[in-house]
This record gives C-alpha cells, structure tokens and sequence, in this order.
C-alpha cells in the first residue's frame, strides 16, 4: 500500500506560470507568515503559456491592438476597453518596480524592454477607422503621445523593414506609441519564483499532478501525486488557487463548486514565423499590429514583433491559429472531450452553433501551406528571404465558453476569475490580454477571496506602498498617471 504523506499549507498555487507567482509574491509581500506551496506539474515554472516562445510577449496596454477599439455601426470608436487594459498594465509595472527595488529579486531587464508599439493599415476603409482610433484615444491622456501618419517617408523611420519593396501606389497608415514595452514573461515569471525561494514558509514543488480536491471543514484537501517517483501526498490548505492555464478548467471542475459549473472550454492552437538573423532583425525595431481577418479570434490579430528572449533580439510573425483538443500544448488530446459535463454541453453546443465563421477561419488557418504563411508575412514585409523565417509552435489557449441567458452560450475572450462564494477557491479562465494584467487581476482575487484581510489596516498599507494608485484613479487623474508611470518607466530602466 503506498504511503501517503499528510501535510498543511495556507495557499495551495495549482501551476507556477505567471498567474500563481505573481499572487503568491503578493501574498508574501501581505503576510510574509502564510505558508504556501506551488504546485507544477512540468519540470520547471513557466514551460506553458508563461514560456516567452509559447507568447506574443507583447506588454498588452491598448497601444497598438485595435481589436481593443472595436468601431460602431456610425463609424465611432469605443476606447473603454484600451483604457483601462492600458491602466491595468501601469498597476503591473508599479508591482514590478517595487520588487525591482527589494534585494533578491534582479535585474528589470532580465524581462522588460522598450520597444515601440505600432498599429498598421492598409486602404481606404481601415486608414479611416485608424485616424478616427487615434482621434479618440488622443484625447485621453494615457494615449496622448501617440502619433498618426500616412506619410511614407515617416512610415519609413518608423518601420524600414515593412516599407522596403512596398508598391508605391498602396494606401497605407500607421500610429506609433514610443512608450511600448517588449515582456519576456517566462523570464519574469522564474525571478518571481526564484525571489519566492528565498521567502520563509514557501516551497515549489515540481513534477506534482493534483489528481483529486475535496472540500474540508476549514479549506480543502488536495490529492497529489509526484509523477516521477509515484510518491502521493495529501495537502490541506485554507485557499486554493487553480492558475494552470489551459489546466485551470479542469481542476475547476474536479472541485465540484456550483460556481464553476457551466463554464466549458474552447482550445485554440499556434504557430509562429521566427527569424533570428541579425541583418533583418536589426531593421525592425516595433511591434506593429494590424486587422484581424473576419472570423478570426482576437488572439489571431496579425502582427510582426520584436522579441527580446534571454539579451537576444528575433523576430516574430503571426500568430496562425489552429485547431487541437489539448487544452495544454503538453497537454493530451483527451483534454476537450473529457471536459464535457451535463452542465456545459449546452453552452458548448451552442457556440459550435453561433460560432461558423470562426469554424471556417481555423479550418482555413490549419489547411495553410508554408507559402500560404509567408504570402500573409508579405503583407508586412514585402521583400522577405523565405530561409530567413522558421515554423515556431507557440501555446494553448483555452478560451471560454459560458451560459448565456439568450443565446444559450456564448464564446468570450478574455480572462475570467471563477471563485467559490466562501473565498476558499478560486480559478482563472481564458486567455489575453492575461500576463500583461496579472496584477491586476490577483488584486482582484485577493480583495474577493480574503476580504477581510484585504481591509485590515496592515494589508491596507502595504497594499499603498506597493500601489500607488489603481486603474480607476490612473484612468481619471491625467497629472497622478503621469507622474506613477515616469517613476515605474524609471524604476524598470524604460525611460
């Protein structure tokens, strides 16, 4: 009979991706007494969506991704969304700023770079919607630097890469924010676990597959195996966080709460074109993002980025998406069928009915031939060397599908926080602009989740120290964004 080891914890972390270090950072940061454990079950952190080649790495602030500024029936723009993607990431680099100041933790340039952030278009219809984007979002004080043209000469300094070889006579036009950042989030990820480490009270455990969760008079209890040794523990923990990505519904489900009942999961699959030769990488130094095509998800926005991985600058292109039933890019392709429940087959049906076009895009997007890929690249970079690009695989992303009062179900991209009604678990769903507003996000937990405590005059003090001011103030107060994002641009050796 195996022997199975019994143990406590307060926070038990499912995933040591960029979800569970960063809450678990801040819980440190909290109440450095809690005694927490991650639980991962690959060989190191951030081998999934956290990985900097499994993601776009871009540093999501509405800067560049017009999907963000969606365009009404009267030809208006809508900028809430940019707004305040844009003022979550600013509450990230105030977090790590602060931690780029406490001993242990490293160099900020280990995993952020400037980089410009560009949007580009292409004839009459989308150069409109672009200089009406920028009309609108100009006006807010977060976007007021940024820059219009349709001026070749200005595109040309702006992006020499894409202007080379490009037909003279094409309408074309472009925004530039200087203020843009390139993030390797894997890199950020293992100086959040590596600074954990060093923290009393706290282990991460790798090669560990939580096989079971029960609810306990006072928390939970974990089933967990090493998948190495076979060794099986119990834990016990007041709090249980699911941050395991593309995992994340299916411990949601295991752990039988009412809440997470209802919520499938729909995987989309990726794929890169990267190029690392030095000539070529040197002439782009932006990430330019452009339309999506009708029916695409917006994760599938196209756009050629600058990539900072390990102090060596590559290109990326794409993303092309695909189709897979793994819900983890090590995943197993049992992932989506063993997911259907009696309470989503519903929503899930119908989204697969709602869903037509996004059905013939993926189709379209997996049937793509090499040169297929590389005539989508021409659009940005007409005189490209095809041996110049290879086929890079990027990450799962599980985007969710959930009831819906009229439609039955409904396909929502984006993230969502699912936690129990007691605060004792909780789970993330869904996909972009995710990393970016992490922080964001676990704030969010922590004020659902451990309320009271989040409302203590100690936790209501550090939480000041490290947060200066939050997205609804920095959204509202031009001369306090200002001066918060000069002393984190300056913090993180952006500016």
């Amino acid at each position: 009979m195996t022997q199975v080891n019994h143990e406590t914890v307060d926070v038990l972390l499912v995933g040591a991706g960029i979800m569970s270090a960063t809450l678990a950072v801040l819980l440190k940061e909290l109440d450095p007494n809690l005694k927490l454990e991650i639980a991962e079950l690959r060989s190191s952190g951030a081998i999934e969506s956290s990985n900097p080649w499994n993601n776009a790495g871009t540093g999501h602030a509405g800067l560049c991704e017009l999907n963000y500024t969606p365009q009404a029936a009267d030809g208006s723009v809508d900028i809430k969304k940019a707004v305040h993607i844009n003022t979550q990431f600013e509450v990230s680099k105030q977090f790590w700023s602060y931690l780029c100041g406490k001993s242990g933790f490293g160099s900020p340039k280990n995993f952020i770079n400037p980089v410009p952030h560009l949007s580009f278009v292409r004839g009459d219809k989308d150069i409109g919607f672009l200089k009406t984007r920028h009309a609108a979002l100009s006006q807010h004080h977060a976007f007021a630097d940024m820059e219009y043209t349709e001026d070749k000469a200005a595109m040309a300094e702006w992006m020499p890469l894409m202007m080379q070889g490009r037909d003279a006579n094409e309408r074309i036009a472009a925004t530039r924010a200087l203020n843009g950042t390139d993030v390797n989030f894997g890199a950020l990820t293992n100086q959040l676990l590596q600074y954990l480490a060093q923290q009393g009270n706290t282990t991460v455990s790798y090669s560990q597959k939580v096989t079971g969760l029960k609810r306990t008079a006072d928390g939970w209890s974990a089933e967990v195996k090493n998948t190495k040794s076979g060794e099986q523990r119990e834990i016990k923990a007041r709090f249980v966080f699911l941050g395991a990505g593309g995992g994340a519904l299916p411990l949601l489900q295991m752990s039988g709460i009412e809440e997470g009942k209802g919520f499938g999961g729909f995987p989309v699959s990726g794929q890169w074109l990267r190029c690392d030769n030095p000539e070529v990488v040197k002439q782009h130094q932006a990430k330019v993002y452009s339309q999506a095509e009708v029916g695409a998800p917006p994760m599938s926005v196209p756009h050629l980025d600058t990539r900072v991985v390990d102090g060596k600058t590559s290109l990326l292109f794409g993303p092309y998406a695909g189709f897979t039933t793994k819900f983890l890019k090590y995943g197993s392709f049992l992932d989506l069928p063993l997911s259907v429940r009696p309470s989503n087959i519903g929503p899930m049906l119908a989204v697969a009915r709602d869903n037509f076009d996004l059905t013939r895009y993926l189709i379209k997007e997996v049937l793509q031939s090499p040169e297929q890929r590389l005539d989508s690249l021409r659009k940005f970079y007409p005189d490209l060397n095809p041996a110049d690009w290879r086929l890079e695989i990027a990450g799962q992303r599980v985007q969710i599908i959930k009831k819906d009062a009229k439609k039955g179900g409904i396909l929502q991209f984006g993230t969502e926080l699912v936690a129990a009604e007691d605060g004792s678990i909780a789970a993330l769903l869904g996909a972009s602009p995710g990393a970016s507003v992490t922080v964001s996000i676990m704030l969010n937990l922590i004020e659902r989740c451990f309320g009271a405590q989040a409302k203590s005059e100690a936790w209501t003090a550090k939480l000041q120290e490290i947060f200066p001011a939050r997205e609804k103030v920095l959204e509202d107060d031009a001369a306090l964004y200002r001066s918060v994002s000069e002393q984190t641009s300056k913090a993180l050796q952006l500016a």
